[in-house]
């Protein structure tokens, strides 16, 4: 039977031993099969609360706010008023300066509001005295208005752009040009985050706005409110 088999591969292999070889070859396998038994038994068994947290911390710290199935970008790090980690295309990598970028977005943005306002001004049919004011279609105004006027505008952003120059390369706070006001100084920390927030979001509103109004006008020659 079975048992007597066995008994009897027991005798032979105790009277006739395996070379050095074979042995040397089984204890190897052996330690290799226990080995391999440790390693799947660890792999199963259940990790300890502190590391459970600190896995799960690290996640929350990697994954952008605004995008949670995207990686957040090193640099942005919720240090700049408005930054959600939004960085899909990860430009933020090849900027060596982040406050030369939040100075860029800020002067677009303030000049989206502007011209968001005076477009909405011009087709409704209000202008100061002048018959070069009276044209309300808004790529028209630009030539309506002549060399004079536009060359003023421009010299105005001239000077504004000479004066805060060095501020875009120096640890000036990114979109403070001196025009706060005194109000300004006695706000709380809190408050002026709040405020410099705020300005972002209607910022990047404005320039998304600014877009679709281009677009409108172009495609539709029509008013962007109908007065």
């Amino acid at each position: 039977n079975f048992y007597a088999q066995l008994r009897r591969k027991e005798y032979n292999i105790i009277k006739n031993p395996p070379s050095p070889n074979i042995s040397n070859k089984l204890t190897m396998m052996k330690s290799v099969l226990l080995s391999l038994l440790a390693a799947s038994a660890s792999a199963f068994a259940p990790a300890s609360q502190s590391q459970r947290a600190g896995s799960v911390a690290l996640n929350a710290e990697e994954f952008s706010k605004s995008v949670p199935f995207l990686v957040r970008p090193e640099k942005l790090d919720g240090s700049l008023p408005g930054d959600m980690g939004f960085d899909p295309m990860r430009l933020s990598d090849i900027q060596t300066d982040l406050n030369y970028a939040r100075w860029a977005e800020l002067k677009h943005g303030r000049i989206c509001m502007l011209a968001l306002v005076g477009m909405v001004v011009q087709q409704s049919g209000a202008h100061i005295p002048g018959d070069q004011f009276t044209n309300t279609d808004i790529f028209g105004a630009i030539s309506s208005v002549g060399f004079a006027g536009n060359i003023q505008v421009l010299m105005a952003i001239g000077v504004v752009e000479g004066i805060n120059y060095n501020k875009h390369y120096d640890d000036s706070t990114p979109g403070e040009i001196g025009w706060e006001g005194k109000g300004w100084a006695s706000l709380t920390d809190s408050e002026k985050a709040f405020r410099k927030e705020s300005e972002v979001v209607h910022c990047r509103l404005a320039m998304i706005a600014f877009t679709g109004a281009i677009v409108q006008t172009l495609l539709f020659s029509k008013p962007l409110i109908s007065f």
